[in-house]
């Protein structure tokens, strides 16, 4: 949990503290803290992120000052009742001083006839929620009335799995619960203890390109227009690598992928061997030392699932398709790099050169690895020329490598055809760790 920058701001606009009547404390679940206090505003402000953008364009501020001018309209439409965080329907968005990630957010709201309104997550809109009667729709929603609130309603919302599944609200008047669970990009949703969406990926709204992939990490907005809304018992758990780790990747057996790393030795691989060795439950590069180490078997067409962690300034890559000879990145079918991406000496790179890119092929998207020393889960899958990369959650690659150009002045690269070989990592002498390293053939 990251404070937002604009966090000075914040405290000296929110300083006043409203006054709540007959308001308890929140009692949060076990490992949970709550959000709202059940008696102020401290701890919140006010953000529309549609105004504020409209704001610096058309009067060119900048984001602090078009966010300090919605600081009166905030105080005056938001207020606390009862242990209850309360809005008239207009204003900014209560919006968190703080930003998160990867979490696990529970709360309760009710509203009335034709409210909308919904949750940002990561500063991005949004987990949906609306009139859903045959009297509501005024925003034009009627084809998806009898669904109910709960969808992700952002900037692909045809897209399957964002809808929800089932029809969950209750009636006017009575209030709802949410748990809105969030790793990476994917996104789950239950309402009222009903599973509506099941870790729909949840897109980058601000990129009208709809290229970039949701940001790492944001605010949390409870957005209001349309009518009054309430909201209590606002709690959030902040997951650490290893709970999203497991959250993420489930358990291997049941969706058909196998252990290829025992944990203790290099059974199975071949290579490079005396470049490697084991510590602590992972495959390590010796440091100083290089060279590929690689399955004894070779794959097609696959699914791998990993985790690594990288000292500061570490340099790796994953092999694929590799034929047992020569450089991965040029003799096999692509090289995945595996990078410190934050590291001065790589300050100059080229995007093809970055973590998750196939190296000096594909760019990736920069912005999701963990801190060095924190573990990093990641998935690849690879079906004839298209590979796509999913870090932590979140898709940094996709590409057909058959489709894209190679970049000026770059050697040829022989392996671009190759369609069967082992899967391995490419030591560049940095002590990089990889476990739990379990592939599904496809």
């Amino acid at each position: 949990m990251k404070a937002s920058p604009l966090a000075p701001l914040v405290a000296c606009a929110l300083a006043i503290s409203l006054l709540s009547v007959s308001a308890a404390d929140p009692r949060p679940p076990k490992g949970f803290y709550a959000l709202f206090n059940g008696r102020d505003l401290i701890g919140w402000y006010g953000n529309n992120p549609h105004t504020t953008q409209k704001v610096m364009r058309s009067k060119k501020l900048t984001e602090e000052d078009a966010i300090v001018a919605q600081q009166g309209e905030f105080i005056d439409h938001w207020t606390v009742e009862n242990g209850e965080l309360v809005n008239d329907g207009k204003g900014p968005y209560a919006t968190t001083a703080r930003g998160y990630g990867d979490m696990d957010l529970r709360l309760e709201y009710k509203t009335v006839a034709k409210a909308d309104s919904g949750i940002y997550l990561r500063g991005t809109p949004q987990v949906q929620i609306w009139d859903t009667t045959k009297e509501g729709g005024k925003h034009g929603y009627p084809r998806h009335a009898e669904k109910g609130s709960g969808g992700l309603h952002n900037n692909s919302t045809n897209s399957p799995g964002k809808w929800p599944s089932i029809h969950a609200d209750r009636p006017f008047g009575q209030w709802n619960s949410f748990r809105i669970l969030q790793l990476g990009s994917r996104t789950s949703v239950w309402m009222n203890d009903q599973l509506v969406v099941a870790a729909a990926t949840m897109e980058n709204y601000w990129d009208k390109s709809r290229t970039a992939p949701l940001r790492a990490e944001g605010p949390i907005m409870l957005q209001t227009h349309g009518g009054e809304i309430r909201w209590r018992n606002v709690f959030v758990r902040e997951f650490t690598d290893e709970q999203a780790n497991r959250l993420l990747r489930g358990h291997d057996g049941p969706q058909g992928f196998h252990s290829i790393f025992n944990g203790r030795d290099l059974r199975g691989w071949t290579g490079e061997t005396s470049s490697y060795t084991v510590r602590d439950g992972a495959i390590v590069c010796r440091e100083g030392l290089g060279g590929t180490l690689f399955t004894k078997e070779q794959y097609e067409d696959f699914i791998v699932r990993l985790e690594f962690k990288l000292p500061p300034g570490g340099n790796n890559g994953l092999a694929i398709r590799y034929p047992g000879t020569g450089q991965p990145h040029l003799d096999g079918f692509c090289e995945l790099q595996v990078l410190d991406n934050k590291a001065g000496q790589y300050a100059k790179l080229q995007p093809h050169q970055y973590h998750g890119s196939a190296y000096k092929i594909a760019p990736a998207h920069r912005g999701y690895l963990r801190p060095v020393g924190d573990w990093n889960y990641q998935e690849v899958t690879v079906v004839g020329s298209q590979v796509k990369v999913e870090l932590n959650g979140t898709v940094i690659l996709d590409a057909d490598l058959d489709k894209q150009l190679r970049y000026a002045g770059e050697k040829p690269q022989p392996g671009r055809k190759l369609r069967k070989g082992h899967f391995g990592f490419a030591g560049h002498k940095d002590p990089v760790m990889f476990r739990r390293i379990a592939i599904k053939k496809l």
